[in-house]
Order: C-alpha cells, then structure tokens, then sequence
C-alpha cells in the first residue's frame, strides 16, 4: 500500500516563486528596462545596417566614379559613426541618471 505524504509544510508556486502570499501585496510589473531604451536601440540598430548600405550605393556611382573600394570605406566609416554616435548617446544617458539620482538623494536629505 502506499503512503500518503503530508503536504502542509510544502509551499506553493506561487510562494516559491517570489509572489504575493497574501492578497494586501502589490505585484510590481514595470518593464525591467524603460522603453525609450528599446528604442534607441531599434533606432541605432536600423542606422547600423541602412546607413552603411545606403551610404555604399549613394557614393558608388555619384561620388566615386564606380570604385568600389572607396565606397566601401566610406561605408565602413560610417558604420563606425554610427556606433560611436550610440556610445555617445549611451555615456550621456548613464551620467544624466546618476545626476538625477544625486538630486534625488540631496532632496531626501
């Protein structure tokens, strides 16, 4: 015959996982990362690939004369523009949070 286990002291999934265990707790269900820096990223995502694309077959007959190697290289270039811009734009975003958090902790004080 089997035995039947007593299953009061195990916790539920729900406990388990780090959920509320009783209905007075608030879920907290914000994004973990804040949705304009989503999109500056599909922003420079997209300017990764049509910048240099688009800066290759601009120049290629306009511009160079048909050399393609220039062309290239300037498409190489402004990959790199491209992702310099992106961490420009990242360095200025991380020292602006850090000086809202420093206003933030002299206005508590």
């Amino acid at each position: 015959m089997a035995t039947r286990r007593n299953v009061t002291s195990e916790k539920t999934i729900s406990e388990t996982q780090g959920g509320p265990s009783t209905a007075d707790q608030v879920s907290d269900t914000t994004p973990a990362v804040p949705t304009h820096v989503i999109y500056k990223l599909l922003f420079f995502t997209a300017a990764m690939v049509c910048v240099p694309i688009g800066s290759y077959f601009l120049t290629l007959h306009t511009i160079f004369g048909g050399k393609a190697v220039w062309a290239g290289a300037l498409a190489a270039i402004m990959a790199n523009v491209v992702l310099i811009a992106y961490i420009i734009m990242a360095m200025r975003e991380d020292q602006s949070e850090k000086a809202e958090a420093g206003n933030k902790r002299k206005k508590a004080q």
